[in-house]
């Protein structure tokens, strides 16, 4: 069986084989399989000291200290822990959240089990086809009550990305607590939590190269003492998640943010040229509809609308060359149409012939080109079946 090209790197991205061995080193009893909060002998300490390293590489790609770094299972947990951890101190309270009609879903469920608490929730509507979320409809949406305000960073789906800084000035002003999600963020546009005024930040590994199931939270020294915890059992990290770490996941995400800030600028460029070309190829073989901003965006996500009779056609067409998503990996599993693009304005006939291609580090010019190529195969083919129905 040939291999699809792989463009679905916004769903996940395969490991580095860097960070691979890294990994590997943690499990063996030559290795550092020790638990690191066993500091009696030199297996914990050795893994203790991997622990501490790889907290400094999040730490560093994110401009905040190690301290701040909260390990988690991955961004929905660190999502749950930001928002549940930060109104569990206001039960009963009455008190308001800020996020938007496009976050992911581990933020719009939480958000949503909030409100049957008796929380009340503002969902923000997206600029229209560029799914942009502007400053001044945060802070107009601001209330006596509003304790947080919750937005991604690079939205999931088109890519668009969030004045982050100007609303964690807004935030910081009214004294509101800002959590930005960041999944998709890491590792394709800058991050200074500092700079942005940002109080709470999720991360996940497997979005950059790292293993699944480990991620991280970002939480300023300043609002520690707020978020209450929500797995209790032991008071690892700084008391907010209890457990054992997992030395080999924590440092493959460790590695995988050591990578990430190399190679930032560099891997945006390079795949900023291969999204243009992509694009004009699409555009020169079939009327398409461009998802999301046109400039204010990540390069490596681009979402498309299919248009005219032989969209489903050539959504087929794609599917057999290439790896690609329909939507959100968490949600490709529902008929529902994207709950992103029913909020930019797509017609539920239009999202179903929708494709969001992602494209990351072993994306090249030749997965480009073999694509439109086998495009224009199949379009030339159908034309000649056409034909030949009405000859």
């Amino acid at each position: 069986m040939t291999r699809l090209i792989y463009l679905d790197y916004a769903a996940t991205t395969p490991i580095l084989p860097e960070i691979s061995q890294a990994i590997i080193r943690c499990f063996s009893i030559e290795g550092d399989f020790g638990n690191p909060a066993s500091q009696s002998h030199h297996y914990g300490w050795d893994a203790a000291q991997h622990i501490t390293a790889s907290r400094q590489h999040v730490a560093d790609l994110i401009h905040a200290t190690p301290q701040e770094i909260i390990w988690t299972s991955g961004a929905t947990e660190s999502n749950n822990l930001a928002i549940k951890g930060t109104l569990d101190h206001y039960k009963n309270q009455n008190k308001h959240i800020i996020t938007s009609k496009i976050e992911h879903k581990a933020v719009l469920d939480t958000c949503a089990e909030l409100e049957s608490l008796g929380f009340e929730v503002t969902y923000l509507q997206p600029e229209l086809g560029t799914g942009v979320i502007h400053p001044e409809q945060v802070e107009q949406a601001i209330q006596p009550n509003t304790v947080l305000i919750s937005l991604m960073m690079v939205n999931n789906e088109i890519g668009t990305l969030t004045d982050i800084q100007t609303i964690g000035q807004i935030a910081h002003q009214h004294k509101i607590i800002f959590h930005v999600d960041a999944a998709q963020a890491a590792g394709k546009a800058f991050i200074d939590v500092q700079a942005m005024h940002i109080d709470l930040l999720s991360l996940s590994a497997h979005k950059i190269y790292g293993p699944k199931g480990i991620g991280a939270l970002y939480v300023r020294r300043e609002v520690q003492k707020q978020i209450k915890t929500q797995i209790h059992g032991g008071g690892h990290e700084q008391g907010l998640r209890s457990g054992t770490l997992a030395t080999h996941q924590i440092v493959g995400m460790g590695e995988a943010c050591r990578l990430a800030k190399i190679s930032l600028v560099k891997e945006q460029q390079r795949i900023q040229k291969l999204r243009n070309q992509f694009l004009a190829g699409l555009q020169a073989l079939t009327p398409v509809q461009l998802n999301g901003h046109p400039t204010a965006h990540v390069a490596n996500y681009l979402n498309v609308s299919f248009l005219g009779e032989q969209a489903d056609a050539i959504l087929s067409a794609i599917k057999q060359v290439a790896a690609v998503s329909s939507g959100s990996a968490c949600n490709s599993h529902h008929a529902t149409p994207s709950h992103v693009l029913n909020a930019l304005g797509v017609t539920e006939e239009l999202a179903a012939n929708t494709v969001r291609f992602s494209f990351g580090i072993y994306t090249n010019e030749e997965n480009i080109k073999d694509l439109i190529t086998e495009l224009k195969t199949f379009l030339r083919s159908s034309k000649k079946a056409v034909r030949f129905s009405f000859s």
